[in-house]
């Protein structure tokens, strides 16, 4: 039986984790209306390959300044002092932190606007064509200052989610991507692909930092411009974060070389792998973002109590429910074709782009478990303000995924980037839950590897069936049209449920009806527990 405490612990989570996925899950989305209209508009050309390498160098500004880990390493900082009842020296400390990093990133902006021909060509040396370079160039120079705004927000959502404070902080990714969405229909005429570059700089803007200006109000927040770089906090701040910029994470890795390999690719490629990330991104996002991010505040107050077989439980119960992601990148696999089309095949996104970002669709979502399974491992790292191991050997899988990447691009083109991403993220999800388990003396590590085996078992047995299905009953169905792909889409579907359901009872894996009932929205609940809490 899980106590009292415990319960409620989870209680919490789950009404945090339901506001994180509904934001997460709006976000992607959205996200993928932003990317149905950048392939309307572009297809998967060289205009919207520029537009993709016009992100590379805003995301190394990005990574520099920790800007995707704002929250996990902040969000301990500021919850001790709450804890010790001393919030207005957390606000100095948010004062002093925003101050110091912020000015640096003005300058690190400014410099990269200067030389951004140079950087560009550095960081995408596979493009040859003036025109595209010169257009990426141009973009590049217009996204630069969402950086700030990104920096910014992150701290002020950081500071809320330290008070469990979501609903505002859930915002800004759906108004920065209705920001693209905008800016791209209005003024693709006039600008072509600049129009979404506008709309990522004023989505930024509304949805990163002015609203998340309002929201950190709302909890308190009293800033001041403090320059201080002495102040204890501020010392352990960089200490914290310093391995993370100095790192490759996974995130970065992806986007980085996805775009660096694809610039050596034809024409399209880099489009075609972006739209099929995207895809996968969204299963990612509905499983495991949205908990990972969720379960943070939580995870770092029982690190801060010293409860850590209570957070290897919360952690091993959030892998396991993770697991969900295998089946459905399965089923993702088998309606490849189906799942593009209906997407994204309109205007200047033709069957060609179809086949093509289909066929990467595949060798993308082998990584999907991977990606999502990261955002929680490495949160148990930062719950306990270890910022060094994730940094340390997630840049060691980096680099053992290099010749990954370079082969895999020398001997299968875009598929081998493609299957480069999965293999890298594999690698790094297993090897820092190695690392956290040897470290944290988890003992339940075992059962989790036991339920995966099962789950990718039973997922490869359903996905062969399905393949053989949709090729031989469904063959006569014409997937070259909407309405077929659709018909596809539902009768596959339905078979999957059914087939995954009835054999989690008959072959008496319980914890599928556990995992079931999370997606109904019985998340972590506490009054009712499901058999995976039972265990």
């Amino acid at each position: 039986m899980t106590p009292p405490e415990a319960r409620s612990l989870y209680q919490k989570i789950g009404i945090a984790s339901l506001i994180m996925m509904a934001s997460v899950f709006l976000s992607r989305a959205i996200g993928l209306v932003r990317e149905m209209v950048i392939a309307w508009a572009g297809g998967a050309d060289a205009p919207v390959d520029a537009y993709q390498i016009a992100f590379i160098l805003p995301e190394v500004l990005n990574h520099i300044v920790a800007s995707g880990f704002l929250s996990v390493v902040f969000i301990p900082i500021f919850s001790r002092y709450l804890a010790e009842n001393r919030e207005t020296e957390g606000w100095r400390v948010l004062s002093i932190i925003l101050t110091g990093f912020g000015a640096l990133l003005l300058v690190l902006i400014a410099i990269s606007q200067w030389f951004a021909p140079e950087l560009v060509g550095v960081l995408a040396p596979g493009i040859t064509d003036p025109k595209i370079k010169a257009d990426a160039v141009h973009m590049t120079r217009i996204i630069l200052p969402a950086q700030f705004f990104f920096f910014t927000g992150g701290m002020l959502s950081a500071v809320q989610f330290a008070k469990e404070k979501f609903a505002i902080a859930a915002l800004a990714p759906l108004i920065y991507n209705l920001g693209i969405i905008f800016g791209g229909i209005v003024f693709y005429d006039q600008l072509g692909m600049a129009g979404f570059s506008w709309g990522v700089l004023a989505g930024a803007f509304l949805g990163n930092f002015a609203v998340q200006i309002w929201g950190a109000r709302r909890v308190g927040m009293r800033f001041s411009l403090i320059l201080n770089v002495t102040h204890p906090d501020f010392k352990k701040y960089i200490l914290l974060t310093l391995p993370l910029m100095l790192g490759l994470t996974m995130t970065f890795s992806t986007e980085f070389f996805l775009k660096f390999f694809g610039s050596f690719l034809p024409e399209g490629r880099i489009a075609a792998l972006n739209y099929s990330l995207r895809v996968m991104l969204i299963l990612v996002a509905f499983f495991g973002q949205a908990v990972g991010v969720a379960s943070f505040p939580f995870m770092a107050r029982l690190a801060a109590e010293k409860k850590l077989a209570e957070m290897n439980r919360l952690l091993n119960d959030t892998l396991r429910y993770l697991a969900l992601v295998i089946p459905f990148s399965v089923l993702f696999m088998v309606l490849r074709h189906e799942v593009i089309l209906i997407l994204f095949q309109r205007g200047r996104f033709d069957a060609a782009a179809t086949a093509l970002t289909a066929d990467l669709l595949v060798f993308i979502m082998a990584g999907a478990v991977a990606f999502a399974a990261q955002t929680v491992v490495v949160r148990g790292f930062f719950a306990i303000q270890n910022t060094l191991f994730p940094a340390l050997y997630g840049t060691l899988a980096v680099i053992l995924s290099l010749p990954l990447y370079y082969f895999g691009m020398i001997y299968m083109g875009a598929r081998g980037v493609a299957l480069a991403v999965s293999a890298a993220a594999v690698i790094q999800v297993l090897m820092l839950y190695s690392i956290w388990n040897r470290r944290s003396r988890n003992a339940g590590y075992s059962a989790v590897a036991g339920f995966y085996a099962k789950i990718i078992c039973l997922s490869a047995i359903m996905g062969i069936g399905l393949e053989a299905f949709r090729a031989t009953v469904l063959s006569g169905i014409n997937t070259t049209e909407l309405a077929g792909s659709f018909l596809v889409c539902i009768i596959v579907g339905a078979i999957f449920s059914g087939l995954f359901i009835g054999a989690g009872y008959l072959l008496g894996i319980s914890e599928i009806a556990g995992l079931f009932n999370r997606i109904t929205g019985k998340l972590f609940a506490g009054s009712r527990a499901t058999p995976l809490e039972k265990k």
